[in-house]
């Protein structure tokens, strides 16, 4: 039999904090901040990568050493404020930013939760029994595991080492962990807190 499949859902980065506004403010002149006003606009895993740092640098570069998707599905999903699960590489221009930047992260906003549970669902489609989502974010708080445990139930796991610690504290070990080729211990994620 083959190995389980394994795809990696990373959370967002925080689109309203100081350094989102570093890209959103008129004057901003930045390269990444210039790109997302081109008609191109920047993907979203760099422009995450900017507002968040180390912790989301740390949950791209593990998902992309470890991930082991189905046949046809992507294995680094990031949860996008009122867009679902996007790849990384999706682009955005400044207009689709600012929209993210308007969707709480709040479990009970629809905006939020109702896109997460479609995309959720047609992943749940393609996974095999065996094979796990694994969340990549914080498990202390409801607005993840709540909407994700609705849909996907025990398919959906977190690193165990990631229990009692902190955004900067997780971005690092999983920099490492991608560095030495040394996977987390995954666990069924425990029902979402009240």
């Amino acid at each position: 039999m083959s190995p389980s499949h394994r795809i990696f859902l990373l959370s967002p980065a925080h689109c309203s904090g100081k350094r989102a506004g570093f890209l959103l403010r008129k004057n901003a002149r930045s390269t990444l901040a210039q790109r997302l006003r081109s008609t191109e606009g920047a993907n979203i895993g760099e422009v995450f990568t900017f507002m968040s740092g180390l912790y989301f640098r740390g949950k791209l570069a593990y998902a992309a050493a470890f991930a082991n998707p189905p046949e046809g599905c992507s294995g680094i999903q990031v949860i996008v404020p009122g867009l679902g699960l996007c790849p990384p590489r999706a682009m955005i221009d400044l207009d689709g930013l600012r929209a993210i930047a308007q969707v709480p992260v709040d479990p009970g906003d629809r905006r939020y939760t109702d896109p997460l549970r479609r995309d959720a669902a047609c992943l749940a489609e393609r996974l095999h029994p065996g094979d796990a989502a694994v969340l990549l974010g914080s498990i202390a708080t409801a607005k993840y595991l709540q909407p994700l445990n609705e849909v996907l139930g025990a398919r959906l796991h977190v690193p165990q080492e990631f229990i009692g610690r902190g955004d900067m504290s997780r971005g690092a070990l999983m920099l490492r962990c991608a560095a030495e080729g040394r996977e987390l211990t995954y666990i069924t994620a425990p029902p979402h807190p009240s």
